[in-house]
C-alpha cells in the first residue's frame, strides 16, 4: 500500500473583501459566479494525497487554481478553508515560525522564471538552502558541487546566471531545490519557460533524476502532454475544481466529463498508452507437454499460422508453426521440441505503443507481452494496435502469415475433411 506524504482536504481559497461568506455560499451550492460581489473564489472544495516518491501533476488552464494550489501547499497563500498535512502534521492553522521551520527543512520549491540570485554564484545559489540552516561554508559548497554534477552542470559552479543559458538556469533551480533534500518538490511551470526542445530535455532530465532520487513532486502545468509524460496521477482543474484524478492511461481512455474528454483529444495516444494498456487475453496457446497433433487442432480450430508454446506457470518457451507441427506429425514425433522456434519480439508491459509498430509488424503471431518473470501476460494483435490510436490513424504493418487450409491439416492428422471449426478461404 502507497505511503502518503501530502494529503490536502476540501481546499478553499478565495481572494477578496469576505472570503469566509463566499466559502459559506459556495458549500451552500453556489456558484464561482455566484459569489463574485464577496470575493473571487480561485480553488473549490480539492482534495487529494500525494504518495511517497511519486510525480502528482496538477494541470488545467490559465486560471484553474493550479497554482494557487501549489502555493496553498507552501504556505505563501493561507489557505481559507480546508486542511493540508504534510506525513500528518499540519501546515495549515500553525504558527509562522513552525511554518518557516516545515518551509526550510521539508518543503522545496522550482519556480517557472527561475529566481536564481543574481549576484551570487551558481553554486553558492545551489547552497543557498544549506546556508539558512546554517551548515558550514565548505561542507554546503561541497554538496552544491555533487548535486550540480548529478543535473549535468559540473564545472559551471564558480559562474554567475546571466551566463548561463535558460536551460541552465532552470537547472541550477532544480539543484537549489534538491540541496535542500526536502521531503516534498513543488515545480510551479518549472519548464513553460524554455523553448520546446531545451523543454523536452528537462523533461527528460527529471525522470532520469527521479530514478534516483525518489522525491515526492508536486508539478504544475498547463500542457497536457506534459502531465502525461510526467504525472504518476493527474488532476484536472476546472474552474477552481478538481474535476479528475487518475493515472495517464485513466484520464486519456476514460475520461470524466466532455471537458477532459475534449482536453485530452489531441493527446498522441502512443506515447501514452502502453502495451498493459491495449493487450488481449493470449489466444489459444500450446503447453510444452502437448504433441504435434494437439498444436495442429489447436491451429485448425482458431485459423492461425503459429502458435506460442509455453511452459510451467505460462513462461513463454517459444512458437511452432502449423507447418513445422504437420513435419512434426508425419516424422512420428511426439513433443514439439524439434520444431520450437525462439519468439521473435517480446514486450514489457510498460512499454510505450510508438515502439511497438516495428515489433509487431516483424511478429507472425499477435505480439508476445511478458512481466518480469518471462511469463506471458497477454498479446496484442496488429488491429488492435492501430484501433487503441483512436480515429484516423493509420500505419502500414505486414499482414499475418496465411494459416494452411484445414483440409491440409485434416489430411496430415487422418481426419474428416470437414473437421474443425474454421473456414477454408475461398
Amino acid at each position: 500500500m502507497s505511503e502518503t506524504t501530502l494529503e490536502a482536504r476540501q481546499l478553499y481559497k478565495v481572494f477578496g473583501k469576505n472570503p469566509g461568506q463566499a466559502v459559506r455560499r459556495l458549500k451552500a451550492g453556489e456558484s464561482r459566479a455566484d459569489v463574485l460581489d464577496v470575493g473571487t473564489a480561485a480553488v473549490i472544495d480539492a482534495s487529494f494525497t500525494v504518495n511517497k516518491g511519486e510525480i502528482f501533476v496538477i494541470m488545467g488552464l490559465s486560471g484553474s487554481g493550479k497554482s494557487t494550489i501549489i502555493r496553498m501547499l507552501n504556505g505563501l497563500h493561507d489557505v481559507t478553508d480546508g486542511t493540508i498535512t504534510i506525513n500528518g502534521d499540519p501546515i495549515t492553522g500553525i504558527p509562522a515560525n513552525r511554518l518557516r521551520e516545515i518551509r526550510r527543512d521539508r518543503i522545496a520549491m522550482v519556480f517557472q522564471h527561475f529566481a536564481l540570485l543574481p549576484h551570487r554564484t551558481v553554486a553558492a545559489n545551489v547552497a543557498y538552502p544549506l546556508e539558512l540552516r546554517g551548515v558550514p561554508r565548505e561542507e554546503r559548497l561541497a554538496r552544491a558541487e555533487e548535486i550540480l554534477a548529478l543535473v549535468g552542470l559540473s564545472g559551471w559552479g564558480s559562474k554567475v546566471p546571466s551566463e548561463l543559458s535558460g536551460g541552465m538556469q532552470q537547472r541550477v533551480g532544480i539543484a537549489r531545490a534538491l540541496a535542500a533534500d526536502t521531503d516534498i518538490l513543488l515545480m510551479d511551470e518549472a519548464f513553460s519557460a524554455l523553448d520546446p526542445l531545451i523543454r523536452r530535455e528537462m523533461q527528460e532530465q527529471l525522470l532520469g533524476l527521479q530514478e534516483k532520487l525518489h522525491k515526492t513532486i508536486v508539478f504544475i502545468t498547463h500542457d497536457l502532454n506534459e502531465a502525461m509524460l510526467l504525472g504518476d496521477r493527474i488532476a484536472v482543474m476546472r474552474d477552481g475544481r478538481i474535476v479528475q484524478i487518475g493515472t495517464p492511461e485513466d484520464i486519456l481512455t476514460d475520461p470524466a466529463n466532455d471537458y477532459v474528454a475534449q482536453f485530452v483529444q489531441d493527446v498522441d495516444r502512443a506515447r501514452v498508452l502502453t502495451a498493459g494498456n491495449v493487450m488481449e487475453r493470449p489466444r489459444p496457446v500450446i503447453p510444452d507437454t502437448a504433441g504435434p497433433r494437439t498444436a495442429l487442432r489447436t491451429m485448425r480450430d482458431h485459423y492461425m499460422s503459429a502458435t506460442y508454446v509455453v511452459g510451467k506457470d505460462r513462461k513463454l518457451l517459444g512458437m511452432v508453426t502449423d507447418r513445422d507441427a504437420v513435419d512434426l506429425v508425419r516424422a512420428g514425433a511426439k513433443t514439439l521440441q524439434a520444431a520450437l522456434q525462439p519468439v521473435p519480439q517480446t514486450v514489457p508491459e510498460d512499454e510505450i505503443l510508438i515502439n511497438l509498430f516495428v515489433p509487431a509488424a516483424e511478429s507472425p503471431l499477435p505480439l508476445a507481452v511478458t512481466n518480469d518473470q518471462g511469463r506471458l501476460v497477454g498479446v496484442i494483435p496488429r488491429i488492435t494496435l492501430l484501433a487503441a490510436l483512436g480515429p484516423g490513424e493509420s500505419n502500414d504493418l505486414t499482414p499475418p502469415a496465411k494459416p494452411m487450409l484445414a483440409s491440409e491439416i485434416n489430411a496430415v492428422l487422418g481426419e474428416p475433411a470437414d473437421a474443425g471449426v474454421a473456414k477454408e478461404a475461398n
